[in-house]
This record gives C-alpha cells, sequence and structure tokens, in this order.
C-alpha cells in the first residue's frame, strides 16, 4: 500500500511539474508587456494634466518611466524582472525609494498590482510614501495607473488615467 502511495504522489508531482510554468515564466511576459509601454502617454491625475514616459533601457531589462505633472517634481520609476515577479523601485519627490514588487499568476496580464516590500530613506512606516501601484492594461493605446499614498496608516489612492501619444 505504502509503494503505492509514493508511486501515485511521484506520478502526481511530475503531472503538476510538467503543466506549471517555468520559474518566472510569466514575470517575464509581464514585464514583455511592461516593455510595450515604450513612447510618451498623455492624460490626468490628481485632478489635472499628466504625462509619463517609458524607456527601455539597459539591455532591454530594465524600463524607465518618468510621470511629469505641473507644479510637482517628476517621479521616476525603475522596473526589472527579478526571479518570478517584477521588481520595482520609486523615486519620489519625497526623497525616499519604495520597493513594491508584482508575481504574475498568468503570462497575458491584464493587471500587474505591485505591493510594498520595503523602502530607502523611509525613517517610519508612518511617513508618507507610495505604497502600491496597480497597472490596468486597458488596450495597446490606454492604461490606469492607481497609485496608494500610505501615511500615518492611511491609504489615499491616486489614479492616473494615460492614453499613447501618437508620433
Amino acid at each position: 500500500m505504502r509503494r503505492n502511495v509514493a508511486l501515485v504522489a511521484v506520478l502526481l508531482l511530475r503531472v503538476l511539474s510538467s503543466q506549471a510554468a517555468p520559474c518566472g515564466e510569466h514575470a517575464k511576459a509581464a514585464f514583455q508587456k511592461l516593455q510595450t509601454l515604450a513612447g510618451t502617454w498623455e492624460g490626468t491625475g490628481m485632478g489635472g494634466k499628466a504625462k509619463t514616459t517609458f524607456e527601455i533601457l539597459a539591455a532591454k531589462t530594465a524600463v524607465l518611466e518618468t510621470i511629469a505633472m505641473p507644479e510637482m517634481e517628476e517621479m521616476v520609476t525603475l522596473y526589472s524582472v527579478d526571479g518570478d515577479s517584477i521588481a520595482l523601485v520609486h523615486y519620489c519627490p519625497t526623497n525616499n525609494q519604495p520597493r513594491v514588487r508584482a508575481t504574475p499568476a498568468l503570462n497575458d496580464v491584464k493587471q500587474l498590482t505591485f505591493e510594498f516590500t520595503g523602502a530607502g530613506n523611509l525613517p517610519s512606516p508612518e511617513t508618507g510614501h507610495q505604497h502600491q501601484l496597480v497597472i490596468d492594461f486597458e488596450d495597446a493605446d490606454h492604461i490606469t495607473e492607481t497609485w496608494t499614498w500610505r501615511a500615518k496608516g492611511k491609504d489615499t489612492p491616486m489614479m492616473f488615467h494615460f492614453t499613447r501619444k501618437k508620433s
């Protein structure tokens, strides 16, 4: 009986492992989708006009996003694949550097949710910082980014709607 159970367990593991995605496959596919955002985008956010640009860097291993709004310092975000996730570091005008990551479950993502993992130059978790980012891929020319600002335990969403700028 034990031998049969062990044999069934081994066979089940082989079947499951053959169906599972290789480590990082979903992250690589999602990162490729991020790379399709390369270019300039215009839209609205935080009650006014906003612009963002995506640039592919470092032999296609990083994507740099720069968000600009009138009367506000630029925000810079660097995305890269890290194992089975996409990691990002956000360089904020508040002089802290939140680190967040998304671990996609599918190759064809419609949404990426990045969760806080830590931050550089953050004196305490109560200090204001970007705590989460959700990117919704609406179609090839429209995305929505929802950034969540956390300060003193309170979350404030900041939504940006962007349309690809045609050359």
